[in-house]
């Protein structure tokens, strides 16, 4: 599974890259037909803590699945959005199956 990520108003460091590749591709293990996955982190200008939103876009035949949060740091916010895309990934299998 190809994995682009994409950085909104920062500098994106290799750490986070690999971290983001290494979560979003463990996603593989719930579905087996991911084309890939386009992952975007974003800075917003608040002065809330919680101004860093992760984005999560799985490409699957037919339609994508969309995950967005919102957290204090993009380690956080993607850890959620794998979480989330997991459950989705798992509830789209089951209704294939049936």
């Amino acid at each position: 599974m190809k994995v682009s990520v994409q950085s909104v108003n920062f500098n994106i460091s290799n750490d986070l890259i690999i971290f983001v590749e290494k979560r979003v591709g463990n996603l593989e293990k719930f579905h087996d037909n991911i084309i890939g996955a386009e992952v975007f982190l974003k800075v917003v200008n608040t002065s809330d803590k919680e101004n860093k939103i992760s984005e999560l876009k799985i490409n699957l035949p037919g339609n994508d699945i969309v995950v967005k949060k919102q957290s204090k740091s993009f380690e956080e916010g993607v850890s959620l959005s794998v979480d989330a895309m997991k459950r989705q990934l798992l509830k789209r299998k089951d209704k294939l199956r049936v």
